[in-house]
């Protein structure tokens, strides 16, 4: 079933038990997600908890996760148990009580952007980035469902941040790599190859190299992959320290069962295998930064033309809470972004913005029309618009961005909730209900019948929405 010179190297790793990895790796893959503790305030019927994730959940089986409305509103996101460590690595190394600024660099699909997102809290900024396009536009997609309003995403290769010298806090490097962690799934399977694992390794050695500048003196990089394979592990942090002026963090992990400490040659790494703990294959290591690092000059300046009129401030202040300084107009836009507009300003010189924060409306003969992403954002203030909660035939037909009979709604904008949980817009014109999920969003698949839907059972009750 794997490739020989893939058994043959895993068992001259002296830190992991081949033969129990080996079958561990024909075994199912264990189901996880994580909530949105500022839009979910429940858990799932008969899970555990992920141990190195507060919002982190197990599910017995895998549900349809395209046939829960409450994915697409963002009250949860699937996401792979070990990755979750990061969580950890975060709060033991970073002092997220003053401003920070953190880069996810390789970020879609989003799991572990939005993960951060939650860590750092809404008056910190991230920046996610995904050099791919198609893959940032579901970055994109993740990241305007979290709703939460602190996350700028950038479709910029690694070496486009040296512009950004000094800036980051915290760079997360979640590399490409060849994949050996998920080799339950057939297809990281099928493209496993030696040449693979060593291109990979010289490419996650340029991304180290490109990004390095834009880390703050005593700023902490942190590194992981889903791969076994110590050329792209521990080896190649310990090539890149050599160069580099930096020290690796012992992170302290006796509070969890079943992490490898990997002690190679200076470098502590963590290792995650699936015979050891209920996840994927993972690693992750911690730097610091020790090397000086001048900072890239924010150029201060008023920007006039992106000002918006009194009465965009009117709306937004009527129908949000973001600071009124955070507001900018792009043409019939009006967006909050998720920084002050200079920091902003200083990203979009240097990066390529594909969403600069929260989109609240587009006017249009001078109308106002909110946008979907005010739908899903938290800072839409309750009661703004008229609420019609629909059951789940009803939400499904409106993810399909199908026609809805809702003799309930109000004529003019109505916000659709399911479960209490917002899940987009309509317009009720009179004489017909407009559906404005978006087109690129919509469900594609065929709809079961009415009770076969197979998505998560909530226990009734709540754990506390912060």
């Amino acid at each position: 079933m794997f490739p020989q010179e893939f058994t043959k190297r895993l068992k001259s790793q002296k830190y992991i038990d081949a033969e129990a990895l080996l079958k561990a790796l024909e075994e199912p893959s264990p189901v996880s997600i994580r909530i949105n503790p500022a839009k979910w305030g429940k858990i799932p019927s008969d899970s555990e908890r992920v141990p190195w994730c507060s919002n982190g959940y197990y599910l017995k089986t895998r549900p349809s996760y395209t046939l829960d409305p409450l994915l697409h509103s963002g009250c949860y996101y699937p996401q792979e148990a070990s990755s979750m460590f990061l969580e950890e690595v975060i709060r033991q190394t970073s002092d997220l009580s003053e401003g920070i600024k953190v880069l996810d660099l390789c970020a879609a699909p989003g799991g572990k952007s939005t993960h951060i997102s939650d860590i750092i809290g809404p008056d910190n900024l991230l920046v996610a980035n995904e050099p791919i396009r198609s893959r940032s536009t579901i970055l994109t997609e993740t990241i305007t469902k979290w709703g939460s309003g602190n996350t700028v995403v950038t479709q910029s290769d690694p070496s486009a941040f040296g512009r950004l010298a000094g800036y980051f806090d915290i760079i997360v490097v979640d590399a490409p790599c060849s994949g050996e962690g998920m080799f339950r799934n057939d297809t990281a399977l099928n493209e496993w190859s030696l040449a693979n694992t060593v291109h990979c390794a010289e490419r996650q050695k340029r991304i180290l190299t490109n990004v390095w500048p834009a880390l703050k003196e005593n700023g902490i990089l942190i590194y992981s992959t889903c791969t076994f394979n110590p050329g792209e592990n521990e080896e190649n942090l310990k090539w890149f320290i050599e160069k580099s002026e930096a020290e690796c963090l012992q992170l302290d992990e006796a509070g969890f069962k079943g992490i490898t400490e990997i002690d190679f040659e200076g470098i502590s790494g963590y290792g995650f295998y699936p015979n050891k703990v209920r996840g994927e294959g993972f690693f992750i290591s911690a730097l610091r930064k020790t090397a000086k690092q001048e900072d890239s000059p924010i150029r201060y300046q008023k920007n006039n033309e992106l000002r918006p009129d009194k009465n965009d401030y009117r709306v937004v202040e009527d129908w949000t809470s973001f600071p009124k300084e955070r507001l900018i107009k792009w043409g019939d836009d009006l967006v909050a972004v998720s920084c002050n507009p200079d920091d902003y300003i200083h990203i979009y010189r240097n990066l390529r913005i594909v969403k600069a924060g929260t989109k609240v409306f587009a006017v249009k003969n001078k109308s106002y029309l909110p946008s979907h992403e005010l739908a899903l954002s938290l800072q839409l203030k309750t009661g703004t618009f008229p609420v019609n909660e629909i059951n789940l035939s009803e939400a499904l037909l409106y993810l399909r961005r199908d026609s809805l009979n809702l003799k309930a709604a109000i004529k003019g904008w109505n916000l659709v909730t399911y479960n209490g949980a917002n899940i987009g817009f309509i317009n009720n014109l009179g004489n017909r209900v407009n559906n404005y999920f978006p087109v690129e969003w919509r469900i594609r698949m065929d709809l079961p019948e009415a009770g076969n839907e197979n998505i998560i059972n909530w226990e009734s009750h709540d754990y506390g929405i912060s």
